[in-house]
């Protein structure tokens, strides 16, 4: 029998590239997504596939149906989206982990929980291994997705313990690739833009911190490795080790686009970390995961997509 998948969050960016894997795979997808942030135009190629299934919803409120796994990806991810209604950040994170939680209970499925990198806030240790507990401001304006995401793995890790749920959870760094949101507000979709756009290029602060940039198809990879298999429940993380410098990225951008555009730069962001990079000793000896798209490579791919996006 062909295994039913939920994905939360499934016309969003790393949701709808899950589904075309999950379908690649042979699975039955039930995408389910409240368009806050996903686009119709992400999954539109696959809303006439035999074994795909749309259902418009919130996720913080309860949702009756019949499936054996379940990807719980819905939350707006970048800071421009977050914090345009933290409130309901918070009530994605938690009330949609809690009901996910309990579809996985009710349904004896296995449930993979996407947490993020931000869990640990402006890190004190470098890189960070899932042992770190973080440094978090927990009433900042990035709290709603920082600490939405923290309980989300604390009722998961409950949920575990107290009714023997099924549970993987994975923190995931900093992702990019087609189908970014243009206007997502993230550093590599902004650079891209700015560049085809021939408008200054804004770095935040001297351009000196970093992060580390996962390509989407090396991060779906992971994602489906970790569900797939049956020894570790997590946290585990998921991003590429090689840490570059926000400038550095913006001065790639403009070399792969051609473009003229200058750098400016403006203040640093409130609890905006300084440095990001995952370690991923655990993906690779429990899942013999590592990424494989060097960054610029990855790069031009997405350079590609958002050249069109441009030009429409």
């Amino acid at each position: 029998m062909t295994p039913t998948t939920l994905v939360t969050g499934g016309a969003g960016f790393l949701g709808s590239h899950l589904c075309d894997r999950l379908l690649k795979d042979g699975q039955e997808v039930l995408c389910v997504d409240n368009f806050y942030t996903g686009r119709k135009d992400n999954i539109r190629h696959l809303l006439a596939h035999p074994r795909f299934e749309l259902i418009r919803h919130d996720v913080w409120l309860p949702l009756y149906v019949e499936v054996d796994r379940i990807f719980n990806l819905a939350c707006p991810a970048s800071p421009i989206h977050y914090q345009n209604d933290p409130i309901a950040t918070t009530k994605t994170s938690v009330l949609g982990a809690i009901n996910m939680l309990g579809l996985a209970k009710r349904r004896k499925a296995r449930i993979l929980q996407a947490s993020t990198s931000e869990v640990y806030g402006d890190p004190q240790r470098h890189p960070q291994p899932e042992s770190y507990w973080g440094h978090v401001n927990t009433i900042g304006p990035r709290a709603c997705y920082d600490e939405g995401k923290r309980c989300a793995e604390t009722l998961c890790f409950d949920y575990y313990r107290q009714a023997k749920v099924d549970i993987r959870v994975i923190r995931i760094f900093n992702t990019y690739g087609p189908r970014m949101h243009p206007n997502d507000g993230r550093v590599v979709s902004n650079f891209i833009m700015q560049a085809l756009k021939g408008e200054p290029i804004t770095l935040y602060g001297d351009g000196q911190q970093t992060r580390s940039f996962c390509y989407v198809d090396d991060l779906i990879e992971g994602m489906v490795r970790m569900m797939n298999q049956d020894t570790e429940i997590g946290p585990m993380n998921l991003g590429n080790p090689e840490e570059f410098t926000i400038r550095e990225l913006a001065e790639t951008v403009l070399r792969l686009t051609g473009s003229k555009s200058e750098l400016v730069f403006r203040p640093l962001p409130q609890d905006d970390p300084m440095q990001r990079q995952p370690d991923i000793t655990k993906a690779k000896a429990v899942l013999d995961w590592t990424p494989k798209v060097a960054l610029e490579d990855g790069l031009k791919e997405t350079i590609t997509y958002f050249r069109k996006v441009v030009s429409q």
